[in-house]
């Protein structure tokens, strides 16, 4: 078998004891020639492994300050299709819905425009309040195409993530995504649910999803914002050069 390399051990390592709360959020991790010293390896070996934890969101590295723990419970990657719930799951945390409802209602004018259905037309509406260790953090709004999803309602209270319960039940998987993000002022009843003053700043996500079939849900979930973090992967150039020389001919 093979060994698994050192930056992945440390890298290892250090998640854990972050998770652990070894070191809480808002602290700074040990100096790189601390590192070293308390895994005797590299300079090389702590640096790639400090790259792996502020990837996926542990960590933040800044220059002349040090390496920063970050609230790694909620920080969820735009490069692939994840759920709130998801996000929050793989961190570590429980994730737990206080409150569900799911009824069929009529598709208003952003709803019908973003499942690409007439205005008025019939759709299962699911409404939620998230919590992470029992902290209210997002009000979330699922509206899906009726059809591929018979008998749904009776399945309220049932579940805690969307993504993951469709897959088991109905054999439905989002096969890509558009996401719109904003930033929104809570309402008296938003600041309720979530335990937090009127008018503090809510993270607003709509999300378009498709399956197999096409455009399948609109979601419009609103988070608080000091506690929810996204992260998007950006890779590469377009080469503008070759826009410039096709424009010139």
């Amino acid at each position: 078998m093979a060994r698994t390399p050192a930056y992945r051990e440390v890298y290892q390592s250090l998640k854990q004891q972050i998770k652990e709360k070894r070191y809480p959020c808002g602290t700074l991790l040990p100096t790189e020639p601390e590192l070293e010293q308390q895994f005797s390896v590299s300079r090389t070996t702590v640096r790639k492994a400090v790259s792996m934890l502020a990837a996926d969101g542990y960590v933040k590295v800044t220059q002349g300050k040090g390496t920063e723990v970050l609230d790694t419970s909620t920080v969820q990657k735009l490069n692939s299709i994840t759920s709130i719930t998801e996000a929050l799951t793989a961190k570590g945390y429980r994730v737990t819905t206080q409150g569900m409802d799911i009824r069929k209602t009529v598709a208003d004018e952003q709803v019908a425009q973003a499942l690409e259905i007439p205005e008025g037309a019939e759709v299962y509406q699911i409404q939620r309040l998230q919590c992470a260790d029992g902290i209210p953090i997002a009000i979330m709004t699922n509206y899906l195409k009726v059809g591929q999803t018979p008998g749904l309602e009776s399945y309220s209270g049932t579940f805690s993530g969307l993504y993951s319960f469709l897959e088991q039940k109905y054999n439905i998987v989002m096969r890509e995504a558009v996401e719109y993000l904003s930033a929104v002022a809570a309402s008296f009843t938003e600041a309720q649910l979530l335990h937090i003053e009127v008018g503090a700043p809510l993270l607003c996500s709509r999300r378009i999803s498709c399956n197999s079939l096409g455009v399948f849900e609109y979601s419009v979930n609103k988070l608080v914002a000091d506690k929810y973090e996204y992260c998007v992967y950006l890779h590469g150039r377009e080469d503008s050069r070759s826009e410039d020389k096709s424009s010139k001919e």
